[in-house]
């Protein structure tokens, strides 16, 4: 069983809250849905979507399904690998790394996410849809497409021993 503690380190944002109606019989029946996304600002992040009679219940309903779908991001030198295009619905979404001292260059729901999970450097740009919980979902499943990439770099005793090899 989980400790209190991993349930605290995460910090809670709400994305969207809307009031949405079903028409029944006797008339409409009010509820709430709520998006929230998780975070713990140390590359792990989730989102959850949930529906309630109340607007707490909502938020806690959507707090606990994000806790289940956590996805760890892969931070290198305080950005992202790579670039990254991503398609959900129509929503289409673009990640770039950026430069130490850049700071966060997305816009709406994906500041958000990229906040919540620690990233420094990063620059994004939403090209489709302005629905924010599709916007948010092709952000994580661009996150969950991510791979750390190794990159093999040279000594300088290599590379000066491979000079003066070359030279001789």
């Amino acid at each position: 069983m989980r400790s209190a503690d991993s349930e605290r380190e995460f910090k809670q944002e709400v994305i969207d809250l809307a009031r949405v109606t079903r028409v029944m019989a006797g008339g409409k029946r009010m509820r709430f849905r709520a998006c929230i996304a998780i975070g713990d600002g140390a590359g792990r992040v989730g989102i959850g979507v949930a529906k309630g009679a109340d607007v707490t219940i909502a938020i806690n309903k959507a707090a606990t399904k994000a806790r289940k779908h956590i996805v760890s991001v892969p931070i290198i030198n305080a950005t992202i690998p790579y670039p990254i295009q991503e398609k959900y619905g129509s929503a289409i979404v673009l990640i770039k790394p950026a430069p130490v001292g850049t700071g966060i260059k997305a816009g709406g729901s994906m500041r958000i996410i990229f906040s919540l999970a620690g990233m420094p450097n990063i620059v994004g740009k939403i090209l489709g849809a302005s629905n924010k919980i599709n916007n948010v979902k092709a952000t994580i499943n661009a996150i969950k497409k991510l791979r750390y990439i190794e990159v093999k770099q040279k000594d300088k005793k290599d590379q000066k021993s491979q000079e003066v090899i070359s030279a001789v």
